[in-house]
């Protein structure tokens, strides 16, 4: 698992820092967190193509976050990407890809899929699972985790058979880590037939958002949160007033949620130097550090 962090601005681009995107490959799979306008430019910078095979998740509906897919679709299709896309989001991003964003350029070339989305599971593949929850923002923000890798545990069939849940899609239910329910009415929890289970490598990203405890539960556990730390605390109210957080929010999330290490991101341009957010967040979170554009980080399982 392989994390790069393309754009880590707030609002506005400066020359060290492009405009929010956090780039995920596993396994020769790329996912892309946000795009913000420069995305595609970054990835190429960072040895990317845009032909992978790749998903996007967008957190909301702000420029800063959204404007760079327009150039992205666009590019892709110049370069007769074959690989289907698939774009996640809130409501409204149906609309702004469709309507606005493919409407003012050729169809595309390949499949194109928006895929509107609300809490709890939001992909499940061979390779990772995405979660998301709702942040506090000034308007639908989501978070996301995403988990690498890890099990729910070895599945017992001696232990299913006992309960009556009988072999076929049932079993494979369970084994994914999901509950079921039986003809009978009776629950059984994936507990109930596995083992240990084997944790994964976990990555959350916030988007934009005030402190949300929907985050800190997001976040539990996780190897790296990159959490939005726009403002030092000085700024709180306007921060607060605005829907965004502070270093403190930041440091303060990752601590109750007890990550092993918290990036702060979307910085805001009035710090050309931003040790003072990464020292003021230290005092709350150690393990803290300030998001630098094309900076890799690497999960082993």
């Amino acid at each position: 698992m392989k994390v790069t962090v393309l754009g880590s601005a707030a609002g506005v681009p400066t020359p060290e820092r492009g405009l929010p995107a956090i780039l995920v490959e596993v396994e020769g799979e790329l996912v892309l967190f946000d795009c913000g306008e420069g995305t595609q430019r970054q990835m190429m910078k960072a040895g990317y193509g845009l032909c992978r095979r790749m998903r996007i998740f967008v957190t909301h509906l702000h420029g800063d976050h959204i404007f760079g897919l327009p150039g992205m679709i666009q590019t892709m299709n110049l370069l007769n990407r074959i690989h289907p896309l698939e774009v996640y989001g809130p409501p409204g991003l149906k609309e702004f890809i469709e309507e606005t964003t493919v409407a003012t350029m050729s169809e595309p070339v390949f499949d194109l899929s928006v895929y509107e989305v609300s809490e709890g599971e939001v992909f499940r593949g061979r390779r990772y699972r995405i979660e998301g929850a709702w942040g506090d923002h000034s308007r639908a923000t989501m978070a996301y985790r995403m988990v690498v890798g890890g099990s729910p545990g070895r599945f017992r069939p001696r232990r299913a058979r006992a309960l009556g849940v009988p072999e076929g899609p049932l079993w494979s239910e369970l084994k994914s880590g999901r509950r079921i329910t039986l003809r009978d009415g009776r629950v059984v929890e994936p507990k109930d037939v596995l083992g240990e289970p084997v944790p994964g490598k976990i990555l959350v990203y916030s988007g934009d958002t005030r402190f949300s405890p929907n985050i800190v539960r997001l976040a539990t556990g996780a190897d790296i949160l990159i959490h939005e730390g726009t403002l030092a605390s000085g700024l709180k109210d306007w921060a607060e007033m605005e829907g965004h957080s502070t270093t403190e929010v930041a440091a303060r999330v990752a601590k109750e949620a007890k990550v092993k290490r918290l990036i702060l991101t979307h910085i805001s341009a009035r710090y050309p130097d931003a040790r003072v957010l990464e020292d003021e967040a230290r005092k709350i979170f150690p393990r803290t550090e300030v998001a630098q554009d094309l900076k890799v980080y690497e999960l082993k399982s």
